[in-house]
């Protein structure tokens, strides 16, 4: 489904007409093109800005930087002509809020000249619990302002960007290094195409557990797969995206949709399994599937799900049900077996499960009670599962979409589609490429430090944080 209004308003006297009476105009955005092998990591050259008890730190990232062969700098001069394909400003250091004028003060004045579809990344580290530690002692109030500070700053900033532009940022916990291959994983993420439509996020780096993968363009080469809900839409994308990355895939999908199922899979040399995730032995069957095919199975993607909307004062007990069963019940049940010791991994990457959850798991959203109940639990689910998942190596994720263009967004009645569009930062509705491009990052071996959390995708809505 395309968006008639941002093809309208980027092309033609329709442009002037939207520029003159002050209409939105959201931009193209700057995705990952599958064709362009050798496509620029950033539209332009990165600065890299610090405070001043984060230099050395920055000095690391701004090396790192320099190892993907892009143009770094250090100081804030550039031809008039040029444009910033990214500013990436390391907080690390920060004790008081007091330090975070300087850095932020300078991004602001570079601002003016980041390109589209330009990156802005913080690096900082997370707060200190709210609570006195078991020891008894006080957390110390300044450095807890100070880097819960830059959550509001970073998120602010996202509202401001233009063209196309995003701002993110990764929070590394006390202990990690900024070289670390977790950080250097989200970093290359987020100044990337691949996150077209992640705006005003904040991911955070637990553990310096992840892997350096031997091709940072195809990472997930010799691993194994398997999406549920695989036949269209996001799974469809999801599968497409996990393919290039170089995984092997086996998707799944009810029998009604094995036709759609097929095409799919066959594009991309894969297996298609015709399962109703709801049954018992669901998982059983697709690890014994991925083993007789592969050998072994590697990554989960929970993308299957369906929608039951009504007011909950209109809602049958048909409708509730069924929605759980298929998008929260049958995901707890498979991750019986999945999170197991010893189920999957153990070859190319360590054991990853991602789940898909959504925005109105996180905000809520009229006539959705059902809907928003199962994508919260996923959230939940999530949370719990990083603990076991760790202890085998692994991680678990989810992600949670906004509004997206697909078959199913279609139906929404056209008044209530333009609004959702036009109420997150950029701006306009995302594709399913983006939630697939997120899916196969947290998959990857350099996400190993990230784990239990829960990566919007939405173009930083309006709604929840």
């Amino acid at each position: 489904m395309s968006d008639t209004y941002l093809e309208l308003v980027n092309s033609g006297p329709a442009a002037a007409v939207a520029k003159k009476l002050g209409l939105p105009r959201p931009a193209p955005l700057r995705r990952t093109d599958a064709d362009a092998v050798d496509q620029p990591l950033t539209p332009g050259p990165v600065l890299v800005l610090s405070d001043s008890a984060s230099t050395g730190e920055a000095d690391a990232v701004a090396a790192d930087l320099l190892s993907w062969d892009l143009d770094v700098r250090r100081d804030t001069r550039l031809g008039d002509h040029d444009r910033w394909g990214a500013v990436v400003v390391v907080l690390t250091g920060l004790t008081h809020p007091a330090q975070l004028s300087e850095p932020a003060l300078t991004l602001g004045s570079v601002l003016r000249k980041l390109a589209p579809s330009g990156r802005v990344v913080t690096l900082s580290r997370t707060a200190p619990p709210a609570l006195a530690a078991p020891s008894g002692d006080d957390v110390d109030p300044a450095p807890a302002a100070a880097r819960h500070g830059v959550d509001g700053f970073l998120r602010s900033v996202a509202k401001e960007l233009r063209a196309g532009a995003t701002g993110n940022g990764l929070v590394l916990a006390d202990g990690v290094e900024v070289s670390s291959v977790s950080v250097r994983g989200g970093l290359r993420f987020l100044l990337s195409a691949r996150s077209a439509f992640v705006d005003g996020q904040l991911l955070t780096v637990g553990t310096d557990a992840g892997t350096e993968p031997a091709d940072w363009r195809r990472p997930l080469t010799g691993a194994v797969a398997v999406v549920t809900g695989a036949a269209r839409g996001i799974g469809a994308e999801v599968v497409r995206v996990l393919a290039r990355d170089g995984a092997q895939v086996l998707g799944v999908d009810v029998p009604a949709a094995g036709e759609a199922l097929s095409a799919v899979m066959n594009a991309v040399g894969g297996t298609a399994l015709q399962l109703d995730v709801t049954a018992d032995d669901a998982a059983d069957r697709i690890l014994d599937v991925a083993r007789s095919r592969f050998g072994h199975l590697d990554l989960v993607v929970h993308n299957a799900g369906i929608l039951r909307d009504k007011l909950l004062a209109n809602m049958t007990p048909e409708k509730f049900e069924a929605l759980l069963a298929v998008n929260i019940a049958a995901p707890l049940r498979m991750n019986e077996t999945f999170a197991a010791p010893g189920t999957l991994g153990g070859q190319a990457v360590a054991p990853r499960i991602v789940s898909l959850a959504s925005t109105s798991g996180i905000a809520g959203n009229r006539g959705q009670t059902n809907y928003a109940a199962a994508k919260a639990g996923i959230i939940g689910m999530t949370r719990a599962l990083a603990g076991p998942m760790s202890r085998t190596g692994g991680t678990a994720n989810a992600v949670a979409p906004g509004f997206i263009e697909t078959d199913m967004t279609a139906t929404v009645p056209a008044v209530a589609r333009q609004i959702a569009r036009r109420t997150s930062s950029l701006q306009q509705g995302g594709l399913p490429v983006d939630v697939a491009e997120a899916i196969a990052f947290l998959a990857s071996p350099q996400a190993g430090g990230i784990n239990g959390q829960t990566l919007r995708v939405c173009g930083q809505m309006v709604v929840g944080q």
